[in-house]
């Protein structure tokens, strides 16, 4: 079935509108089948190891992140681990299921861990699918504060300064006290009948946020009341039916010099003026994955599993790759010349970023790799549907 089918959450709508998610016209568009390559680029797996029971089927943007010399993976059953950065080595495990005990006997679905991780002020900031939010000791792994927000956890919290924040599957953005876990403010957006599952994580910038909404805008909150410095939307929602009307920003704004890039689902990858959000320009593209950047290009996955290369002050197309269509790619990341993403068979597909070309290949986990991959230090971070954490570097011919 199309990914970004089985990924949409309905709100309000009957089960025969929603039964054309099953009909023959959406699901028999074919994958691609990997073709042979030449072969440029040769990578290795250097680490690996498992955590928790993974993600199966379910939608997860659950990832890994490294800080404080450590690597933090989080799994959706409510496992929290650190690992030495350097040696691979345990050093801690914190189980959710263990620490929240009293308050999963009125759950009957456990923790269900899909938010995060993020790393900083010295905590380790993890939240699920109940609206659970949790700030654990990055050092020994104990829980400093826990707190509730109004809706689903679906994206990796943002921290500024004094404030984490998150956005919710309701439509709340909420802030929370860094220190205390205490509610600050909630800012609310206007939630449509239909929307892709999953939320954007907010960008932070000289005192506000920048968030992608579920109808097709970005709106800047300011850090200190909560309250909406400007709203733009990035596409007008159009069309005669709730499919054709869908315009999520599922993306992290991207933000760069003086704009900030961002692109909506069945709607348009924009460029727009920081301070007041008018639009420089506008390029007709439809993706829910993260935009990553290089030099004067932005690279972006559509909900077809295209990838492009943009020129950033213009818009304007450089190159475009459809080999791997509708393997139902991660957002790509940056590691030296290349991107790279994961694809619903566990492979890791290296791309020269001059010209589109697939270049090297690699899997990882043959359940599959569903998140954007991590990369710090030249080192590439993944985490799989089974539960598989690796490491993979590039490797000498």
């Amino acid at each position: 079935m199309k990914s970004w089918c089985r990924n949409l959450l309905a709100v309000g709508l009957s089960v025969a509108f929603l039964s054309a998610c099953s009909s023959s016209d959406v699901e028999e568009e074919p994958v691609s089948e990997l073709v042979d390559i030449q072969a440029t680029v040769f990578p290795e797996i250097s680490w690996d190891t498992s955590v928790g029971e993974g993600v199966g089927d379910y939608y997860s943007q659950l990832r890994p992140t490294v800080r404080y010399d450590k690597l933090f993976v989080a799994d959706r059953s409510g496992v929290v681990v650190a690992f030495d950065e350097t040696t691979g080595e345990k050093l801690w495990s914190t189980d959710f299921n263990d620490a929240f005990e009293e308050e999963l006997k009125t759950k009957t679905k456990g923790i269900r861990l899909a938010a995060g991780v993020t790393a900083a002020r010295k905590k380790v900031f993890v939240g699920g699918e109940t609206g659970l939010l949790v700030a654990l000791d990055e050092a020994t792994g104990e829980v400093v504060w826990s707190a509730h927000a109004n809706g689903e956890l679906l994206s990796a919290p943002t921290v500024a300064e004094d404030v984490v924040a998150v956005n919710t599957a309701k439509g709340a953005f909420e802030a929370f006290s860094i220190d205390t876990g205490d509610k600050l403010w909630t800012y609310e957006s206007q939630l449509p009948n239909l929307t892709l599952r999953g939320t954007s994580s907010a960008a932070y910038e000289a005192g506000g946020f920048f968030v992608g909404t579920a109808d097709g805008k970005v709106a800047v909150v300011v850090k200190n009341n909560g309250q909406a410095a400007w709203e733009q939307p990035v596409y007008s929602p159009s069309g005669g039916n709730e499919f054709t009307r869908m315009a999520d920003v599922d993306m992290t704004p991207l933000i760069l010099g003086e704009n900030l890039y961002v692109a909506s689902y069945n709607g348009n990858l924009v460029s727009m003026e920081l301070r007041s959000g008018r639009t420089v320009w506008s390029r007709k593209y439809s993706s829910f994955n993260e935009l990553v950047e290089a030099g004067l290009s932005l690279y972006l996955v559509d909900d077809h599993s295209r990838i492009y290369s943009v020129d950033r002050r213009n818009g304007l197309e450089l190159w475009s790759n459809s080999t791997l269509k509708n393997r139902e790619l991660t957002a790509a990341a940056v590691i030296d010349n290349y991107l790279v993403v994961g694809d619903l068979e566990g492979y890791l597909h290296f791309i020269d970023r001059t010209n589109g070309d697939v270049v090297g290949r690699i899997q990882v986990d043959s359940d599959g790799l569903y998140a954007q991959p991590l990369v710090v230090d030249d080192k590439i971070y993944v985490q799989g549907r089974s539960g598989k954490v690796a490491i993979v570097v590039l490797g000498e011919e």
